[in-house]
């Protein structure tokens, strides 16, 4: 950027490449929740270990499709491509234009795609993608903030997207996704961290 350049930049786009500069994904993680609070499940990324906790039970040399609902600033992202195969793909889907371009911009990866969309359009965007069917599927989305309508809706299209014997792994601080997953899967084991801010519940769907 030249200097002609940027001294016609609006005061507040240079504050923000100021601030992503200084404080980097915690920055644009603070900055996404502030947009779009109810979207975002908290203002802390989850720990390392609900990370491993939430991945432990899939079946990598068997993910050809790994689909991520609110990715954020990608916490789950590098874990997950580092455990999927060569061949496998990783989508992120969210709604917050920040993450997306985020996401983008920092992580590369031919096996990943990053979209900006709704959750509840996940089979089109699966379909978009030349994939018939998910393999898993995990969510750190707030369940219990979402506008009405729109967890039910999730759940059912996450049913019907993933292949048999796949699984939709939730991560939550309360137990409302639980009760739109137990409509549709009649398997669910749960667990429970409590190294993480704030401690949450696990819920791991499968699709018998």
């Amino acid at each position: 950027m030249t200097q002609t350049q940027a001294a016609a930049e609006p005061f507040a786009a240079r504050a923000k490449r100021r601030a992503e500069r200084m404080f980097g994904q915690w920055g644009v993680f603070f900055r996404g929740f502030l947009k779009h609070p109810t979207m975002v499940g908290s203002i802390i990324p989850s720990s390392r270990f609900t990370i491993d906790k939430m991945l432990a039970p899939v079946d990598w040399d068997a993910c050809k499709l790994f689909v991520e609902y609110g990715p954020g600033v990608g916490t789950f992202c590098r874990p997950v491509l580092d455990r999927l195969r060569r061949d496998g793909s990783l989508i992120v889907i969210d709604t917050n234009e920040l993450y997306i371009a985020y996401l983008q911009r920092e992580t590369r990866d031919s096996r990943f795609s990053a979209v900006l969309g709704s959750a509840a359009d996940v089979e089109a965007i699966v379909r978009a993608h030349g994939h018939e069917h998910a393999d898993y599927v995990l969510s750190g989305l707030p369940f219990s903030t979402l506008p009405d309508g729109v967890g039910p809706a999730i759940a059912e299209a996450t049913w019907r997207v993933l292949r048999p014997g796949g699984a939709f792994l939730v991560y939550q601080f309360t137990a409302r996704a639980r009760d739109f997953m137990a409509k549709h899967f009649h398997r669910i084991d749960a667990g429970y961290e409590f190294w993480n801010v704030l401690p949450c519940k696990l819920f791991w769907g499968w699709k018998d």
